[in-house]
């Protein structure tokens, strides 16, 4: 391994200059302006992996945007891991906040500053190199490889699920190897292996059958918006609990491993209160910051829609009030058996006098890797030899819908090797990526792929 590492080190300023080539180009998913590039994209980065050392490399056409496949199989005997990424990113508005152009990155303070450097190109390109690396110095893999990058991830990868449900034997593999995740904290090597689901639901109540004069109305019929404050107060009790029926019933328990690695990270809820501004914490009793964003089911309001909102004042009883609703859910809660509970519950907290529509937006299902699988010991060596740190373990409160249908569906765990930083303002003006982690990736990915090898 030493000449594949000595190999990364020497080249990084080259891994850096393609790095900012790719992220040059305005790849952002959502804008139908942008399809060219998108197309350029894809063309590009799979110039990429072919020149790494892929001996099969193909674009495949959606109906949205490329799917790019490349596969090196010729270790026999070894197992196969499928890398994942996504070259789309997210659109750059407001422009005004940016210091910089957004797709003409700037390296000031050891960080690349531009849209896409760190979500996903910049975590994704570092499995690139780690491959190149391997054929350079050594003219072969220690495994099997099977890259996968798509370019819908920020607008759903509607697309690469239906590839995955067509092309299961073409992705079949032993793990799947994912960075596009952050890390617990600077410097500190972290694998996340487990992800919340998510129900986002709306619900819609209407009173008279039209807005209302309030000084010759009000008093006499019910206010839509009063009416859905009251349903919303009550999804929770006094413990922080949500109260429909069955919502905890299937949720599955922390083990007392997963409670024991949460305690070595010494998380600081005096810190993660001042970082945010507010005077104190709140949510679920009985349970600690990081069980409660990382374990628990959560139930929460994202957006109240009634009335009059302008600036100034209208003296108004409105008509219909809605409310965008989400649960963040956790193993193994079904997000169909909730929704319906969900209805249910709010039908029967609502007054007779309103009417009450609910309606499903989307939903994801949640995930968890078996910490002592294979793949995750050796990408915790991997990762520890990289940073010359003990790897830490977390689990993620958000969604990534896609991971799970990789689980799923090609019956692998999934390694979520994070490179990111909380603070590197995904999805916000200023995006940016460390160069330190940049190379500490490349190094990551390298020793993993020796590690899993030895399988």
């Amino acid at each position: 391994m030493d000449s594949v590492i000595n190999y990364i080190k020497s080249n990084i300023n080259s891994y850096v200059n393609e790095l900012l080539d790719y992220i040059r180009i305005p790849s952002i998913s959502t804008l139908e302006s942008h399809k060219n590039e998108m197309q350029r994209c894809a063309e590009f980065i799979s110039n990429k992996i072919k020149n790494a050392g892929m001996n099969s490399v193909e674009i495949f056409q959606t109906e949205g945007h490329p799917i790019v496949y490349g596969e090196w199989l010729e270790a026999p005997g070894k197992p196969t891991v499928l890398i994942y990424g996504h070259y789309d990113v997210q659109p750059v508005d407001p422009l005004e906040l940016w210091n910089n152009p957004p797709f003409e990155p700037v390296i000031k303070d050891g960080k690349i500053w531009a849209r896409g450097a760190n979500d996903d190109k910049g975590q994704a390109f570092v499995h690139v190199k780690s491959v190149e690396a391997f054929f350079k110095t050594k003219g072969k893999l220690p495994l099997n490889v099977k890259f996968i990058l798509e370019g819908e991830e920020e607008i759903g990868s509607e697309n690469l699920t239906k590839f995955l449900s067509t092309h299961q034997e073409l992705l079949r593999c032993d793990a799947i190897l994912i960075s596009d995740t952050n890390m617990y904290q600077p410097g500190v090597p972290t694998i996340t292996y487990g992800l919340r689901g998510l129900l986002y639901m709306e619900v819609e109540v209407t009173g008279p059958n039209r807005d209302l004069h309030s000084g010759s109305f009000g008093g006499a019929v019910a206010n839509p918006i009063n009416e859905l404050a009251k349903i919303i107060y009550k999804l929770h009790d006094k413990n922080g609990k949500a109260t429909i029926p069955n919502f905890y019933k299937d949720v599955l328990k922390l083990t007392k491993t997963e409670r024991d690695n949460f305690k070595r990270l010494k998380h600081s809820d005096k810190n993660f209160a001042k970082v945010l501004d507010v005077k104190e914490l709140q949510g679920e009793k009985g349970f600690t910051t990081l069980e409660r964003i990382w374990t628990r089911p959560t139930l929460d309001c994202n957006g109240i829609i009634g009335g009059f909102t302008e600036k100034g004042a209208k003296t108004v009883l409105p008509s219909k009030a809605s409310a965008k609703i989400s649960m963040r859910l956790v193993p193994n809660q079904d997000p169909k058996k909730i929704a319906k509970e969900f209805e249910k519950h709010v039908r029967a907290l609502a007054s007779k006098s309103i009417k009450v529509d609910v309606r499903t937006l989307h939903y994801g299902y949640p995930v968890v890797a078996p910490l002592n699988s294979d793949a995750i010991k050796a990408a915790a060596v991997a990762t520890s030899k990289a940073f010359g740190k003990k790897t830490v373990y977390t689990r993620e409160g958000g969604s990534i819908p896609v991971v799970v249908d990789f689980m799923k569906k090609l019956n692998a765990p999934a390694v979520l090797m994070g490179l990111g930083l909380d603070s590197d303002n995904i999805h916000s003006p200023n995006e940016h990526f460390r160069i330190e982690n940049f190379e500490l990736g490349i190094l990551s990915s390298a020793y993993f792929l020796d590690e899993f090898s030895k399988v």
